[in-house]
C-alpha cells in the first residue's frame, strides 16, 4: 500500500500557487527548499517534451538540498493540469505527471476523474481548484484529497465569493484538506486563513515579485508599485472572469473603462488582430498587491512569512 505524500513539517502552512508564465523550476525548487509546497502549470514547460525535464530538474534540486540538510527535508512539489477538452496537451501532460509520480497534482476547470485513482496508486495527492460550492461537490465526488477555494480577490481566474461564505459551506461537505486563495500576502493573512478553517494558504501574487520567478522585471516592478485599486476583475481577455493589473492594460493601449463585466453578453473579445496578446501583454495579480513592497529571494520571503505568522499567532494569544 503506497504511503500518501505528507504535508507535515512545512515551515509555514503555504502552497505556492502555479502561475502561468511565472512559475518555473527555479521558483519551485526555491519554494520547496524554503519549506513550502512549490508548483507550476504543466503548460509553462514548452514544448511539451520539456515537461519531463522540468520535473527531473526539480527532483534533482530537492534531492541536492535534502542531501545537504539531512535534518530538514524539502517540501513536496506540485504540477497543475488544466482538465479541459480545449487543452491539447492534457493527455500528454497527465501521462508524464503520473509516469514520473508527481507528488501533488493540482487540477483546474473540470473534475479530475481518472487522475485521482491513478495518483493515489503511487501515494500522490490531487487538489482541485473550485470557486463555488457546486464545483466543490463535483470534485469531492471524484475523490480529491484537497480543494483549493479560489475566492474573491485572488489573482488569475478568481471566483466572486467571499472566503467567509465559501469556506464554511465547503467544510460542511468536505472533510479533506482545504486550501484558501484570495489576496493573502503576509504571515498575518496566512493565520487568518487558518483561523477561518483552511488547512493551508494558497499564495500566488506575492511570489511573482521574487528573484526566482519567471516574471519580467517590468512585471515585478508593476506588482510592487500597485495597490488594490489597480486590479480589475473582468472576463474580457479569456472569457472567464479574472483579476488583472490596470497599468498593464493601459500599456497595451486598451481602455480599462470599456472592459466587459462578469455576466455581460460579450465577455470575450479576441485581441490578436490588434496586436495585443492577452497571455503575453495583460498581467494578472490579486488584490493583495498593496502589501507587496519588494522583490526578495524566496528563502528570505518565506522566513519573513514564518516570522509574521508566529508574531500574529502570539498576538492573538497562541
Amino acid at each position: 500500500m503506497p504511503v500518501p505524500v505528507s504535508l507535515a513539517g512545512l515551515t509555514v502552512p503555504v502552497v505556492g500557487a502555479p502561475m502561468f508564465l511565472v512559475s518555473g523550476p527555479d521558483l519551485v525548487i526555491a519554494q520547496c527548499t524554503a519549506g513550502i509546497v512549490g508548483s507550476f502549470p504543466s503548460l509553462n514547460a514548452r514544448p511539451e517534451a520539456a515537461l519531463a525535464g522540468w520535473i527531473a530538474q526539480i527532483r534533482e534540486g530537492i534531492a541536492r538540498f535534502d542531501g545537504d540538510h539531512p535534518d530538514r527535508a524539502a517540501a513536496p512539489f506540485a504540477v497543475n493540469l488544466i482538465v479541459n477538452k480545449a487543452n491539447a496537451r492534457l493527455v500528454h501532460d497527465t501521462d508524464v505527471c503520473l509516469r514520473h509520480e508527481v507528488p501533488i497534482i493540482i487540477t483546474s476547470l473540470q473534475a479530475p476523474g481518472e487522475i485521482v485513482p491513478a495518483a493515489h496508486a503511487y501515494g500522490g495527492l490531487v487538489f482541485h481548484d473550485v470557486t463555488t460550492v457546486r464545483h466543490a461537490e463535483k470534485a469531492a465526488e471524484a475523490g480529491v484529497d484537497g480543494l483549493v477555494l479560489v475566492c474573491a480577490g485572488a489573482g488569475g481566474h478568481a471566483g466572486a465569493m467571499s472566503p467567509f461564505a465559501l469556506l464554511p459551506e465547503v467544510r460542511r461537505i468536505f472533510p479533506g484538506t482545504i486550501l484558501l486563495a484570495g489576496a493573502i500576502s503576509s504571515g498575518r493573512g496566512i493565520l487568518a486563513a487558518r483561523a477561518l478553517g483552511a488547512d493551508l494558504a494558497y499564495m500566488g501574487t506575492r511570489f511573482i515579485a521574487t528573484k526566482e520567478s519567471l516574471a519580467s522585471d517590468p512585471y515585478k516592478r508593476m506588482i510592487v508599485a500597485a495597490a488594490a485599486k489597480d486590479v480589475v476583475y473582468t472576463p474580457e481577455f479569456t472569457g472567464v472572469a479574472g483579476n488583472y493589473l490596470v497599468p498593464s492594460i493601459l500599456a497595451a493601449g486598451l481602455d480599462p473603462t470599456t472592459l466587459a463585466l462578469p455576466g455581460s453578453s460579450k465577455e470575450y473579445r479576441s485581441r490578436e488582430k490588434s496586436g495585443v496578446a492577452a497571455w503575453r501583454d495583460i498581467w494578472s495579480a490579486g488584490q493583495g498587491v498593496g502589501a507587496i513592497e519588494d522583490v526578495p529571494t524566496v528563502a528570505a520571503l518565506v522566513d519573513r512569512l514564518a516570522a509574521e505568522f508566529a508574531a500574529a499567532r502570539a498576538e492573538m494569544g497562541g
